[in-house]
C-alpha cells in the first residue's frame, strides 16, 4: 500500500530563494506526523504542495499513490490552512453544507450531523460563525476538513489560537482521528501539542530536513536523578545503567528513595536542530 502522503527531493524555487532544498518524507497510513521549524523553513511550501496549491520546482508529491494536486490525490485530503476565514453570517451547519457542495460529498445531513458531534459542535449547528470565538472556530474548520471522509488531513496551526481546555478538545479529537486509520500532517509551534500527540517529528531548516524521528528517537539521555538519605545528585547514565547505580549505592550503604531518568525534551531536540532560529 502507498503512503498516505510520499514527498522525495521536493525542491521549490522562489527566483533566487530556495524554499525546499530536497525534502524526503512519508507519512504512512493511520499515522500522526508533526511539521516543525521556524518561518520560512518551507513548512507551509510543501504543505501546498502536497494540496496541489503549488507546483514542485523538482521532486514528486504523491497522495496515497497519486500526484499532488491530481483529482484523486484532492478528494483524498481534508486541509485547514493556518489563516481560514469563513463567512460570518454561515452557520455550522451551513458552512459543512457549502463543502460537502464544493467537494462532491454525498453524505448529506447524517454526515454534517456525525462532524458536528465529532468535534462538540452538533448543539451548535445552528450557531452563526461570527459568534463563535476564534478558538471556537477551529472546531468547524476541521470538521469541513473531514467532509468527503479524505484518508490524509493537512492541519495548519490547528491549535494556535486555543485555550488549554481548547488544546485538548484537539488533541482527544486527533487520536480519534489516527485510530480511525486517517493520517494527519500536522504543522505546529506548539511543541508541546507536537510531543504529546505525534507519533514523528519532522524538523524542518532551510528547506531541508534537519531531524526526524519518534519523540522517544530525538530524545537524550541526560543523566539518572538518584535520590537518597544522602541527598539528590545526578549520575552519568541511561535507563540500562538504573539497576547498577542502585545496586552501587546499596553496597555503599546508602538508602535510596527514588530514581528518574532524565532525557531531553523535544524543546531542547528543536532549539538544538535549528541552532536557535526564532519562529
Amino acid at each position: 500500500m502507498p503512503a498516505a502522503l510520499a514527498v522525495r527531493g521536493l525542491a521549490k524555487r522562489y527566483g533566487t530563494v530556495e524554499a525546499l532544498g530536497g525534502v524526503d518524507l512519508d507519512v504512512t497510513e493511520g499515522e500522526l506526523v508533526g511539521l516543525l521549524g521556524p518561518n520560512g523553513a518551507g513548512k507551509s511550501t510543501l504543505v501546498k504542495i502536497a494540496c496541489g496549491l503549488i507546483r514542485s520546482s523538482s521532486g514528486e508529491a504523491k497522495v496515497w499513490g497519486a500526484p499532488a494536486g491530481s483529482r484523486s490525490a484532492r478528494r483524498a485530503l481534508g486541509y485547514l490552512a493556518e489563516l481560514f476565514r469563513f463567512p460570518g453570517w454561515m452557520s455550522a451547519d451551513e458552512l459543512l453544507t457549502l463543502h460537502q457542495r464544493l467537494s462532491g460529498s454525498t453524505g448529506g445531513e447524517r454526515e454534517r450531523t456525525e462532524l458536528l458531534e465529532l468535534v462538540a459542535l452538533r448543539e451548535a449547528r445552528g450557531r452563526r460563525v461570527e459568534t463563535m470565538s476564534k478558538g471556537m472556530q477551529q472546531r468547524p474548520g476541521i470538521a469541513q476538513a473531514l467532509v468527503g471522509t479524505p484518508r490524509l488531513l493537512l492541519l495548519d496551526e490547528p491549535t494556535s489560537a486555543l485555550d488549554p481546555v481548547g488544546r485538548r478538545t484537539v488533541r482527544t479529537l486527533l487520536e480519534e482521528l489516527r485510530s480511525r486509520g486517517i493520517s494527519v500532517l500536522l504543522n505546529s509551534h506548539l511543541l508541546s501539542e507536537v510531543e504529546l500527540v505525534c507519533d514523528r517529528v519532522v524538523i524542518l531548516l532551510a528547506g531541508k530536513v534537519v531531524a526526524a524521528g519518534t519523540p522517544a528517537e530525538l530524545a537524550r539521555a541526560r543523566g539518572v536523578e538518584l535520590d537518597t538519605d544522602g541527598g539528590k545528585r545526578m549520575v552519568d547514565g541511561t535507563r540500562d545503567d538504573v539497576p547498577r547505580i542502585v545496586a552501587e549505592a546499596v553496597a555503599r550503604g546508602e538508602r535510596v528513595y527514588g530514581v528518574r531518568v532524565l532525557t531531553s525534551t523535544l524543546e531542547d531536540v528543536y532549539l538544538e536542530a535549528v541552532g536557535g532560529e526564532t519562529s
